[in-house]
């Protein structure tokens, strides 16, 4: 592993990381906010999984994040969204292709040699980030804005026992209805619609659930809306009498705005069930 950068931040550390992966076969780089309390001892981790065309820079520098972090003495995680590099398929697009890998194993050419985002953020990486650093792999929450927000609830309701909480901003609710999933599932997975519904959280929600809490946000204002499907994720989390909470900010888009507006909240509602 290599160090890029670590700054001082909210008595912590800001570090950014580069390493070899054997899941995307190229170098991947993630962002790891250490509060000060990991000098002594291994402090419990939340994994932030970004939307469409990030890296692991926009929420790690846009969230405002640490300093709640901080506060409750977590570590912070930003994994990348896709493998990267000059031999990695990429697409003109925005939503397809090096910014766009929707957290899933691509199986179809040209992008199952590296789109292997499920296998990175669930496996490969937390082993690299609990065997380099004071982060309690058994004390684990995630959380996820857009695309990421998808990612992240569709992680954690597939591996039951892993993550403590679940969280999400906007989150891309049911993929496999959306412009924003059709194309990128029928690309990565093949035009199998049941191979798409293990990454549908709707679906999911209403088929399997969360053992522990859950928590989504929403902007009313949001211009993606329609690609969003929020209802959908809502209904099934009604239907399913899901503990947790599903809330509309009034006024509120789908920028970072929205997500520095109520990352206070969600970090305190991680932070309960990780010091719990």
């Amino acid at each position: 592993m290599r160090v890029v950068s670590e700054n001082k931040c909210f008595g912590g550390v800001q570090g950014v990381y580069t390493h070899a992966s054997d899941a995307t076969g190229c170098d991947m780089t993630f962002g790891l906010f250490l509060p000060a309390e990991a000098e002594s001892a291994p402090v419990p981790v939340l994994w932030y999984l970004s939307g469409l065309t990030c890296t692991h820079e926009n929420a790690m520098t846009k969230a405002g994040a640490q300093r709640w972090a901080a506060e409750h003495g977590i570590a912070l995680v930003f994994p990348d969204t896709s493998p990267r590099g000059a031999d990695v398929a990429d697409d003109p697009a925005y939503d397809l292709g090096q910014g766009a890998g929707f957290y899933v194993n691509a199986t179809e050419t040209p992008w199952a040699p590296h789109y292997r985002m499920w296998d990175y953020v669930a496996e490969e990486l937390p082993r690299v980030v609990t065997a380099a650093f004071a982060v309690d792999e058994e004390r684990q929450a995630i959380t996820g804005h857009s695309m990421g927000g998808h990612g992240a609830l569709s992680m954690a309701m597939r591996l039951p026992g892993r993550f403590r909480s679940v969280s999400a901003f906007a989150p891309i609710a049911q993929p496999s209805q959306s412009d924003w999933g059709r194309k990128q599932l029928t690309a990565y997975l093949g035009t199998d619609e049941a191979a798409w519904l293990a990454h549908d959280s709707a679906h999911l929600m209403h088929d399997l659930g969360f053992e522990g809490e859950v928590l989504v946000d929403q902007g009313g204002a949001d211009q993606f809306l329609d690609l969003l499907r929020p209802e959908a994720l809502a209904h099934a989390m009604a239907a399913r009498r899901q503990p947790g909470s599903f809330r509309v900010q009034a006024g509120y888009d789908h920028s970072y705005f929205f997500v520095q507006s109520f990352i206070p909240e969600h970090i305190a509602f991680h932070a309960e069930a990780l010091w719990r």
